[in-house]
């Protein structure tokens, strides 16, 4: 059998994407990464970059826990201990005991009664949606969540979806009353930080609204939030937009791979939803765990996000943040500002917005740039992201970059 004819309605659809912009597959390949010196936080490497550095303002390690040098060690031990690989599934011979640990540490970090990991938040949401969702669910999601939501309630096929406008609570509640006797149960479903935006979803809100009508549906309502880019880079204690809303889901899922720095996902709830889904989520019981060594790097890591030292990156954080925020404003920059280290920096316009990319890249920066059709027209934007590993004068460093741009 040949490939040929396959290729080419591939080559046509990778055209099509180059075409507009939106092309993921030209990777950056990073070799290196330097330490911080003269003031200025860590530097990256690329290949075919020779001795360049750069600085990344497009990284999810919010707290610089993936080079943190105890989270490192901590793997390295658990390494030469377990090695280098679960070798099975959890339900074969592939739960080791930094697993359970980080389970029950996860539990307690979130005030739940059990918790379960997976290799990926994007396998979380997968793996947990669809086994939730009958086809006497309704499922009602927020239309800027992630697309690991989407793809889960496609997989799910609820008897119904509907999307509400973004943090519209009216929308939401009349969505509700709309399916008041129609199904047995619902699932909202809502990003924590919406990750394009750097907003939050208003979780006492939505809470307050599904609690008035749940005892309209016989297996009542079931709030869901995917906090992944919140937990250990919002709130005064890093606990995400739970904290910072005072509110809890019923379900929450979020990563081990952003603010934590490792890899790998999880889900809390009650012990009872825990014990249900290790018994049905595909995700879970088909898939290998992250290794014995990352579990005991993530439990460093939210060992230290949970200490001292935690609440002094996590100010820093909130410190180096107002200070680009402000930057770019006093510079006439359009922004969303908030407290999360997410920063959009408005461009509207597509090739503005490609041309400051390249010319933050040719200055040293790193810098997401986001263009239709990954955000609507005029939406478009450049997304940083600080980190505690930044300073002061890396802050200052992009400002004056971007106050050279024309």
């Amino acid at each position: 059998m040949s490939l040929e004819k396959l290729e080419i309605p591939l080559k046509q659809q990778l055209e099509a994407i180059d075409s507009k912009g939106a092309s993921k597959r030209h990777e950056k390949i990073i070799t290196g990464i330097m330490g911080a010196e003269g003031g200025f936080g860590p530097r990256v490497t690329l290949e075919g970059e020779g001795n360049k550095s750069f600085l990344q303002m497009n990284s999810n390690s919010y707290l610089g826990l993936s080079i943190n040098k105890d989270v490192i060690q901590a793997e390295e031990e658990a390494s030469y201990r377990f090695g280098s690989g679960p070798g099975a599934v959890r339900f074969i011979s592939g739960t080791f005991e930094p697993h359970v640990t980080l389970e029950k540490k996860l539990a307690t970090f979130c005030s739940r009664e059990a918790a379960m990991i997976f290799s990926a938040a994007y396998s979380a949401v997968m793996g947990v949606l669809p086994q939730l969702i009958t086809e006497e669910t309704v499922v009602i999601s927020d239309e800027l969540n992630h697309n690991c939501i989407i793809n889960a309630i496609r997989l799910a096929h609820p008897a119904e979806k509907a999307v509400y406008r973004h943090l519209d609570m009216e929308e939401l509640e009349g969505t509700i009353k709309r399916y008041s006797g129609k199904c047995r149960r619902i699932i909202v479903v809502t990003d924590g930080i919406f990750s394009m935006r750097g907003d939050h979803a208003p979780l006492n809100e939505i809470v307050g609204i599904c609690k008035r009508y749940e005892e309209k549906f016989e297996e009542g309502i079931i709030t869901v939030v995917d906090d992944s880019h919140g937990v250990g880079a919002f709130g005064k204690t890093g606990r995400g937009t739970e904290e910072v809303t005072g509110t809890k889901a019923d379900i929450h899922i979020a990563t081990l791979g952003k603010a934590l720095g490792v890899n790998g996902g999880y889900v809390v709830s009650s012990e009872t939803v825990i014990d249900y889904l290790r018994e049905t989520a595909p995700f879970y019981i088909f898939s290998n765990p992250i290794t014995p060594s990352e579990a005991a790097a993530a439990m460093k890591s939210l060992d230290i996000l949970d200490s001292p030292h935690g609440l002094k990156l996590l100010e820093k954080l909130r410190t180096l943040t107002r200070q680009l925020e402000e930057g770019l404003k006093d510079l006439g920059y359009e922004i969303i500002p908030g407290e999360h280290p997410i920063v959009p920096l408005m461009i509207r316009d597509t090739k503005k917005t490609s041309r400051l990319v390249k010319h933050l890249f040719e200055n040293g920066i790193l810098a997401t740039g986001l263009n239709f059709p990954v955000v609507p027209k005029g939406d478009e934007e450049i997304r940083f992201q600080v980190s505690a590993n930044h300073t002061v004068e890396d802050i200052d460093y992009v400002l004056g970059v971007l106050k050279r741009f024309s």
